[in-house]
């Protein structure tokens, strides 16, 4: 006989419910603390005993708002993504407007390292608010600027990707670099070194590393965040024009 299939459910479309035998708990209450214990403790620290803990509340009593920890990641997520800005609609420079969108991104990701490492198990949190807000907004804006529905769709999935994907490398990196008890560019130029013996055979990554010898690590983070996000906005302006005739 086959297993009853799970019943799908999202912390989006199941309306708040609330105890009548204690005191109300709010589910913006939980996602405030939940934040709060992921930007001081990090990923690890959080559990539904120990954010019922914070709370003066204890672990069942989350379970009126949500079913377990993966839906609490989605509140704080999309919660955290509320500080993204997505510009008023200017279809003549898109491109500055999702460069922009794009560094607040980083920014936000870094700001809440945690982020880069629920974002993998938090599956259904892009059906948050501000995040769909912002997706919203990338997709109008490239609609605006002269993209078909694919291109728009692609595009703005290319931007997502690359932001969590890059921006995660960056916050394990950061984070390694807190860890050790040094500066950023001291820890760099260790890891150069060590670096250097391991590529040693390898003449492309080896001219790579010599190239980047004496650079400030922070703004060169910086610079190729944006160029390597300008390649995907150089590649969709291509394909934007060659459908155009141009």
């Amino acid at each position: 006989m086959a297993a009853k299939a799970q019943e799908f459910s999202s912390v989006w479309t199941r309306p708040e419910r609330q105890r009548k035998d204690q005191p109300a708990l709010s589910r913006e209450q939980i996602v405030t603390e939940a934040l709060a214990l992921l930007d001081t403790e990090g990923y690890d620290a959080l559990s539904m005993r120990r954010l019922g803990s914070r709370l003066n509340a204890g672990a069942t009593s989350l379970y009126t708002h949500v079913t377990n920890k993966d839906e609490i990641l989605e509140l704080a997520i999309d919660e955290a993504f509320g500080e993204v800005r997505m510009p008023p609609l200017a279809p003549e420079q898109w491109r500055a407007d999702l460069l922009a969108v794009g560094r607040e991104l980083r920014a936000t990701i870094l700001r809440h390292p945690w982020i880069s490492i629920a974002m993998t198990g938090a599956g259904l949190a892009y059906l948050g608010p501000n995040l769909l807000r912002l997706s919203e907004g990338m997709l109008a804006l490239l609609e605006a600027a002269g993209f078909d529905d694919y291109a728009a769709d692609r595009g703005s999935n290319a931007i997502w990707s690359y932001v969590i994907g890059t921006t995660g490398g960056e916050t394990a990196m950061v984070t390694t670099v807190a860890r050790s008890g040094q500066t950023e560019q001291e820890w760099f130029a260790k890891m150069m070194v060590m670096a250097g013996k391991a590529t040693r055979g390898y003449p492309h990554i080896t001219k790579r590393h010599r190239s980047l010898g004496d650079i400030d690590i922070a703004q060169t983070r910086e610079d190729f965040f944006e160029s390597e996000l300008s390649l995907i906005l150089d590649g969709l302006e291509l394909r934007r024009d060659r459908a155009a005739g141009k």
